[in-house]
């Protein structure tokens, strides 16, 4: 059972930076590929980004691409989310993800985190 913890979400005026962080503990983190995913009040849950086991393939949302960068360190069982550029509509809850496959689909995956908030004020 893998257990995702994510922190880093917080109040950030629109055009500020934020970096999510998701620690993973009870699994080979090395063998899940990571991603995550995001929830805006009365949404459904959408793709942001993702990246393979290794860390070399990395995927995104268009609506996140040039702006937010997805990076993992398999040493310390953690994946990032760098956010640059915020805007109002990235204010969401951020669910962090593991899966066995890369996947952009919400249904089917392994674990989730219990989520970070992200409010980006204009």
């Amino acid at each position: 059972q893998v257990r995702l913890v994510e922190s880093g979400g917080a109040l950030v005026q629109s055009g500020g930076s934020l970096r999510l962080s998701c620690a993973a503990s009870g699994g080979t983190f090395s063998s899940y590929a990571m991603g995550w995913f995001r929830q805006a009040p009365g949404k459904e849950r959408e793709f942001v980004a993702g990246i393979n086991w290794s860390g070399v393939g990395t995927y995104y949302a268009d609506s996140v691409k040039g702006r937010f960068t997805i990076s993992r360190d398999n040493a310390e069982n953690t994946v990032y989310l760098q956010m640059n550029s915020l805007k109002p509509e990235d204010t969401a809850v951020y669910y962090c993800t593991a899966n066995r496959i890369a996947t952009i689909r919400a249904d089917g995956i392994d674990y989730w985190g219990k989520g970070t908030l992200v409010t980006v004020s204009s």
